[in-house]
């Protein structure tokens, strides 16, 4: 018996046209609702657990964060974090010009897009979640401020193999809370971010020493720039 198909395709696209309308509120929905409260796992976290590596964690209140830490992430990852709106096209332009012509790729992530990536996303380098990267880290910088996005990324970040976050870290590595984190404990942790995994803290690996140096002085550079002190308050 043949399959009268007639209306099929319009039943069918009004369907994903629902899935669709759906899914964008939910998306806002969540994207709103995590301006205040913390994401209960993301994508990251939960491939870490499945694969072994295990899953610490502490979420804290920007209060409970030394301002060491919160200047060493940016001095290390995103000097720039809080005069762009969220996209640092010079670096985006520069990583693109070395990647053309070397094997070994370049970043230029700011911390606003590893926080849409690492929040909402997984990790991948297709062009839909580069699209998607783009989405979210207009709709968080419009959304949450740049307060927020810096408590999140200090909240999420892996640390360390299974470590996520500075409450986490600090604890992981230094027995003690991230409210007082020395500038040098600060500077290590953040000399780490790139690749955790790699750059170890324990042992302390001679990347992880050299580049902790050279984030304590940028930090001295940086640390009266009254944009960022207000990160820092």
């Amino acid at each position: 018996m043949p399959i009268n198909t007639k209306g099929l395709i319009p039943r069918a696209w009004r369907v994903i046209k629902r899935v669709f309308i759906f899914l964008f509120f939910f998306q806002l929905f969540y994207l709103l609702l995590l301006k205040w409260v913390n994401p209960p796992i993301t994508l990251t976290q939960l491939g870490s657990f499945l694969s072994g590596d295990g899953l610490k964690r502490s979420y804290v209140d920007m209060k409970n964060i030394s301002p060491y830490a919160r200047l060493a992430v940016i001095c290390s990852e995103d000097q720039l974090f809080p005069d762009h709106d969220g996209f640092d096209f010079k670096s985006i332009e520069k990583a693109m010009k070395h990647n053309q012509k070397s094997k070994s790729l370049h970043g230029a992530s700011t911390i606003s897009q590893q926080v849409a990536k690492n929040v909402f996303l997984w990790q991948g380098r297709s062009w839909i979640r580069k699209g998607l990267e783009v989405y979210f880290t207009f709709m968080i910088e419009w959304i949450w401020g740049k307060r927020r996005i810096l408590e999140m990324y200090l909240n999420i970040s892996e640390m360390g193999k299974g470590v996520y976050g500075i409450e986490a870290a600090s604890h992981f590595y230094f027995n003690k809370p991230a409210k007082i984190l020395t500038r040098q404990e600060a500077a290590r942790i953040a000399a780490c971010l790139p690749n955790p995994k790699i750059f170890t803290i324990k042992p302390l690996s001679p990347h992880v020493a050299a580049r902790a140096a050279w984030i304590q002085v940028q930090m001295g550079n940086l640390q009266e720039d009254p944009d960022i002190q207000k990160l820092l308050q």
